[in-house]
């Protein structure tokens, strides 16, 4: 793409009051995005609206800073690229949801770029959930997404704290390849805390935005940008997620469309599992194990190929008489004194050992949980 044909498709971006479905008409009508600032007023305005027209023949104030932030950006490194609905790199998958962005920015490396993962969403799986999980919410996301990066499959996801950030990580843990699809331009990064775990996603997957550089993380743009988390993917797995998260916005979008959608259930008194277990009425996939995501996809060569040490949510010791006591719910230092019988010192200590060793996780209220594996 030239200087020129960039300059437009910004302009086309940028200029207030078109929108994707409005610059898609325009698009339509003329061709490309050149040729829609090549037209008189006469002609814009046989388009019915002189707000329009007056819109489409005013250049944006910001128009010529962006132009030379995005150059700048695009010559700074090899693995940059911006990609439009003219251009054939263009992702096929994000053409068929409602509003596809005119604009995709990407960042990712050279390998991502010629993989299927961004051409083909039977290769790719969303997996959303929770900013504030529960340990073993993360920890799920964290297990799920790495038997699916082994497995071969693509994780999608929204660079966000928690669930979103620990699949990224999984994924890649599990030697496989992410997707992080943000609400912020792609010369920054949000949440911060993210800062590392985003380079790691530009050398082994892609990171990619609609909004231009240096687009601050607006709270409107994450829900909006969670249809693409969706159309990038053959499904979308929800772990832990409240009545009202974004991730039932996700989970929606893959239903409308006609994407398949997966969730994990939880405890019954946890406000995190709420979201989930509404999925689960509503006609989602009750999910208990990676191989329920597989074969419900109909990827049985991928299913074959499950690590045996994944097969089961529960790898601890079942004779083990203080995980007997603790069951899977949250439990209480006092509870579990009543349950074993175990003097508090010796059962502090037990409980410490399971917790440097990740068998057991300390909640807020001076509770424990049993974590399970993946």
């Amino acid at each position: 793409m030239d200087v020129a044909e960039l300059g437009a498709w910004l302009r086309l971006s940028l200029t207030p009051g078109i929108g994707n479905a409005g610059a898609r008409q325009l698009l339509a009508t003329f061709g490309s995005a050149q040729a829609i600032f090549e037209q008189d007023a006469g002609t814009l305005r046989q388009l019915g609206s002189d707000r329009l027209a007056d819109a489409l023949l005013t250049e944006p104030a910001t128009l010529a800073d962006q132009l030379k932030t995005t150059l700048a950006w695009l010559r700074g490194a090899d693995n940059r690229r911006v990609v439009t609905l003219g251009d054939a790199g263009y992702p096929p998958a994000l053409l068929d949801i409602e509003d596809p962005p005119c604009m995709l920015y990407m960042l990712g490396s050279l390998d991502s770029w010629s993989s299927t993962a961004i051409n083909n969403v039977a290769s790719c799986l969303a997996i959303v959930g929770s900013r504030n999980p529960t340990p073993q919410g993360e920890s799920n996301a964290r297990q799920f997404a790495r038997v699916f990066g082994e497995t071969g499959l693509c994780v999608v996801s929204g660079l966000a704290l928690g669930v979103d950030g620990a699949a990224h990580d999984g994924a890649l843990l599990g030697g496989g390849t992410t997707m992080a699809v943000v609400g912020t331009g792609l010369d920054r990064v949000y949440p911060k805390q993210h800062l590392a775990l985003a380079h790691r996603i530009a050398q082994h997957g892609l990171i990619i935005s609609e909004f231009p550089l240096g687009t601050p993380p607006l709270t409107a743009n994450f829900p909006k940008r969670n249809r693409l988390i969706s159309g990038l993917s053959q499904g979308t797995l929800v772990i832990e997620a409240a009545l009202k998260s974004g991730s039932l916005i996700t989970a929606r979008l893959a239903a409308e469309q006609g994407k398949e959608v997966f969730a994990i259930p939880g405890s019954i008194h946890s406000p995190q599992s709420r979201g989930c277990h509404a999925l689960i009425k509503q006609g989602a996939k009750l999910v208990e194990s990676a191989q329920d995501v597989l074969e419900e996809l109909n990827l049985p060569q991928l299913s074959a190929a499950l690590p045996a040490a994944h097969a089961d949510m529960d790898g601890q010791p079942t004779d083990d008489p203080l995980f007997a006591a603790m069951g899977f719910e949250p439990v209480s230092l006092d509870a579990l004194q009543a349950r074993t019988g175990l003097a508090t010192a010796e059962l502090q200590a037990q409980l410490l050992a399971l917790e440097m060793a990740g068998e057991v996780a300390r909640l807020q209220g001076g509770l424990f949980q049993r974590m399970a594996r993946v």
